[in-house]
């Protein structure tokens, strides 16, 4: 299946599960290979929903070739494919899209589709971020929203399971911002917040030259402890979801996305050479490891009820009452 492109009068969200499966498979291995142990109808679900996720990016990124008033038509599309699903227009007759299926299957917030595509526009009138909480928000928008979505498929015992979803988003976010410092720059985009750069000595001039120096490292582990920071917090949500694939699914995905990190120090710090990923091998190695280590298992059983209030105790206002 070719990359899915909003054309003049063709809503590339009208197609069916294996679609959306061969979409995945293709472009979020990481993803896909997590997927693995989720029910088939989760699974297909879950397929749909990253179709619709990498759609709406796509537009974004497509803003170096398209001109302004043609990425808003493609947006506007994109949200009158919505006005269709939620109106129930879209169940007319016998064939409908797999994800308008999913979308009323199980039961997700037309909220959360509108705040990801205003967060994916951010890039088109956006490229450079003063401070960290700048930051954050976009990467709500972006990732923790995505989160939220998937953690609705996934099923949870206690609603505690939301917060922390949002957690590991902003993880994941981070992780994909420092992989891709070099990548992002030549897109003209700087996502590490200007004050920390002023911070740690770091300029943009040195981020267009690939200068590795010990400013830059500095700067690297100063945001790969933050990311880490969100991962183990996260880490704690995920007892929470249901335990028929998706919990196995959730933990899979964390510990890959947090291997990137480790990529990335195991190369010095050099995310503009080459990009940093997990190999396949690894991934199947992480796996493994899971399913035989009793010990690691038990990290992710369900816990006591109200058990997030250790993490109230250790982070005071971090999740909600």
């Amino acid at each position: 299946m070719t990359d899915l492109i909003i054309k003049e009068n063709y809503n590339p969200l009208i197609c069916s599960y294996e679609e959306c499966r061969a979409y995945t498979k293709r472009f979020a291995k990481s993803f896909y290979f997590a997927s693995f142990l989720l029910p088939k109808e989760k699974r297909n679900a879950a397929y749909s929903v990253y179709s619709f996720c990498r759609l709406v990016d796509n537009i974004a990124d497509s803003y170096c070739s398209e001109s302004p008033p043609a990425l808003e038509n493609k947006f506007s599309i994109v949200h009158r494919f919505l006005d269709d699903v939620y109106s129930g227009k879209a169940f007319e007759g016998k064939n409908f899209s797999a994800f308008a299926e999913t979308v009323r299957r199980y039961g997700i917030s037309r909220s959360l589709f509108d705040e990801l595509i205003e967060g994916v526009k951010t890039d088109l009138r956006k490229n450079r971020y003063e401070t960290f909480a700048e930051l954050e928000n976009y990467c709500y928008k972006v990732a923790s929203v995505v989160g939220l979505i998937m953690t609705e498929i996934f099923g949870y015992s206690d609603k505690i399971a939301l917060q922390y979803a949002m957690y590991l988003g902003k993880a994941m976010q981070l992780t994909n911002i420092l992989r891709d410092i070099g990548e992002d720059y030549r897109l003209g985009r700087i996502y590490i917040p200007s004050e920390e750069l002023q911070c740690f000595g770091y300029s943009e001039k040195d981020i267009a030259d690939g200068v590795i120096n010990q400013n830059f490292k500095m700067l690297m582990k100063f945001n790969i402890d933050r990311a880490r920071m969100y991962y183990e917090l996260a880490s704690h949500g995920i007892p929470y979801l249901t335990d028929d694939g998706s919990r196995t699914t959730v933990v899979l995905m964390l510990k890959i996305y947090s291997a990137i990190l480790d990529e990335i120090e195991n190369h010095g710090y050099d995310v503009y050479s080459s990009r940093r990923y997990v190999k396949t091998i690894e991934k199947f190695k992480m796996a493994g490891y899971y399913f035989i280590n009793k010990e690691e298992r038990k990290k992710f059983i369900p816990p006591r009820k109200y058990g997030h209030q250790r993490i109230r105790s250790l982070y005071p206002g971090i999740l909600p009452d």
